[in-house]
């Protein structure tokens, strides 16, 4: 009988450490993507990630729709996530509080501040997604609005529909406000996708959109120029945790591949699959991943 305990408290005991190596093993083998609660993080994070599992055959775990820009920021900060998606102004202006330069200016900022955290930045992907507005077309043309100074004249008029964090963040709308003067008959946040529908709808006059935004597709709406530029560079680059990079250090090779492989058009299209097409985004990531040749089609 006491054999019998002593080998079942055996068993047991290899059964519970073959478990937790078993844990320990599929942590270790897997990365973790972060994603913002929107389209083009979610698709920029299955492109990296797809791309990954085929050249190293590593496990990827997507955390998608985490939340803005800062709760992605310290998710990855924290080491809850190994790699994401960003942009330079992004990193420069909101999370480090500094005066972004030229595009090139602002990238090299990107790099030397990131690695105070540990992270290491890359190349871009190539496009540059900036903040913008965008209204009516026949409205536009009826008042001759082309830039945003010749918007300042009648923004008195017109309800403004924006995502929330625009409205808070330093290189958003206070920024935006101060420099051209501006002021809104009404300022209603709501979430991406909303903002759309709104103005279609008749539920606000203008929005603030992003230069690669699917919808602009097929919404007749005028993009308006940001003629003081006023918004800093906000090109989309990978992050990885540099701990994650010593773990895996061919993960360099394979994140330069996307080095400046996506440009506006691309983004936009990808974008408005899934927006205005309901494609799912794994398979918008693996469709552009084939066409350009960085994966075969199986």
């Amino acid at each position: 009988m006491k054999v019998r305990k002593k080998l079942s408290l055996v068993m047991l005991m290899f059964l519970l450490i073959s478990t937790l190596s078993g844990c320990i093993f599929i942590e270790k083998d897997t990365l973790r993507l972060g994603s913002r609660n929107n389209t083009e993080s979610i698709i920029l994070s299955n492109i990296m990630g797809q791309l990954i599992e085929d050249r190293l055959g590593i496990d990827v775990l997507y955390k998608e729709n985490l939340g803005g820009s800062n709760v992605v920021w310290n998710a990855m900060t924290n080491g809850h996530i190994d790699v994401i998606p960003d942009y330079t102004g992004t990193i420069v202006v909101t999370y480090y509080h500094e005066e972004p330069g030229t595009a090139e200016e602002t990238l090299e900022a990107t790099k030397r501040l990131v690695e105070t955290d540990d992270i290491v930045a890359f190349n871009t992907f190539g496009f540059n997604n900036t903040y913008t507005l965008a209204l009516d077309e026949s409205k536009a043309e009826e008042l001759g609005i082309v830039t945003f100074s010749d918007f300042t004249e009648y923004s008195q008029d017109f309800r403004l529909g924006a995502v929330f964090e625009f409205i808070d963040r330093p290189d958003g709308l206070p920024g935006f406000q101060k420099e051209y003067n501006i002021e809104f008959k009404d300022v209603k946040g709501m979430d991406h996708g909303m903002m759309y529908r709104s103005i279609n709808a008749g539920e606000v006059d203008v929005i603030n959109s992003y230069t690669t935004d699917g919808q602009l597709q097929i919404y007749d709406l005028r993009v308006l120029e940001d003629d003081k530029s006023y918004f800093p560079p906000y090109h989309a680059l990978p992050l990885v945790r540099k701990e994650t990079l010593n773990e895996y250090p061919e993960l360099e090779e394979v994140l330069r591949l996307l080095e400046g492989k996506i440009d506006e058009e691309a983004m936009q299209i990808m974008n408005g699959k899934v927006d205005n097409d309901g494609m799912m985004v794994e398979l918008v990531a693996r469709e552009f991943l084939i066409e350009s040749g960085l994966i075969e089609a199986k």
